[in-house]
């Protein structure tokens, strides 16, 4: 499994600047995720080489939040696993990344940023909404305020104990709730005049994705509701994190149809670099993401 930590990238939405900040990139070890893209099944969709597969058909995802800088408002969206924490996965427990770091070496201390938003609420998308200081899990974004689904946040409230994921509401979503920093909000709530919410369920219950535009300039956040590139061309290859994978699927197919052959920059959650593309129609029901170099 090859891992790459600690890399940005920059996208310009007309005046407003997407920022991707890192914390790990690996080939390999996504099985768990989505099981029906073997190496054989994906090495017949040669056109994600080389960004998004390898020689072998093992896919590269990325795990990484994005910061959208409108000039007025600095807001991040979803925050990684995080440090400290101990996951069921082995690669993702008790990591000690240079996550802080880097955010404040692209020119986004912790202390700068006035907005997070989850696009929903599982373990790699909450982990930087607290870190640990002696001991206490406390909200990392000191001076924003954290935008969640209500729709997101009831379910997952009223099932705590569901894939043994209380820990992750523990540690991750209840110290900022309890902080009193936590705004609930519609799934197509107005974050500012540049961005909103677009609903994207199936992922999740109240999973959302998180759209820009800037004058004539567009693009669109996918969260979880394309977890890879592969998933354009075979629709049907669901998560198996997926809360209702039908309506998944459904939801995947009528964003795709949507933003095909548009100017629309589909910018993926997990992604692997370069992240970023035009949707494109492969057959009747069938996508790719041009990355803009071939």
């Amino acid at each position: 499994m090859l891992a790459v930590t600690g890399t940005t990238q920059t996208w310009q939405v007309g005046d407003v600047k997407v920022t991707r900040i890192v914390e790990m990139e690996i080939a390999g070890g996504t099985k768990f995720i989505l099981p029906t893209a073997t190496r054989e099944a994906c090495l017949e969709h040669g056109w994600m080489q080389p960004h998004f597969m390898d020689e072998q058909g093992n896919l590269i995802m990325s795990i990484h939040a994005l910061v959208i800088d409108t000039g007025a408002r600095r807001i991040i969206v979803d925050t990684c696993i995080g440090n400290d924490k101990e996951r069921n996965i082995p690669s993702w427990s008790n990591l000690q990344t240079s996550f802080l770091e880097d955010l404040a070496k692209a020119g986004y201390p912790r202390e700068s940023i006035d907005t997070v938003m989850c696009t929903h609420l599982h373990v790699d998308h909450v982990g930087w909404n607290t870190m640990l200081v002696d001991g206490n899990w406390v909200p990392t974004f000191v001076n924003a305020r954290y935008l969640l689904a209500e729709k997101e946040w009831r379910h997952w409230d009223a099932n705590e104990d569901e894939k043994v994921y209380g820990s992750v509401l523990a540690d991750s979503v209840r110290p900022v709730v309890e902080a009193g920093l936590v705004d609930l909000v519609s799934e197509n709530h107005k974050v500012c005049d540049e961005v909103w919410l677009e609903p994207t369920p199936g992922h999740t219950p109240g999973h959302v994705s998180v759209h820009i535009q800037s004058g004539s300039n567009e693009a669109l956040i996918t969260g979880d509701c394309i977890h890879h590139p592969c998933q354009m061309t075979c629709t049907d290859w669901c998560s198996s994190a997926d809360s209702d994978q039908a309506q998944g699927q459904q939801t995947r197919e009528t964003l795709l149809e949507k933003y095909v052959d548009t100017n629309v920059l589909i910018i993926g959650t997990h992604f692997a670099t370069p992240t970023a593309g035009h949707v494109k129609r492969l057959a009747q029901g069938s996508y790719w993401l041009d990355v803009g170099d071939r």
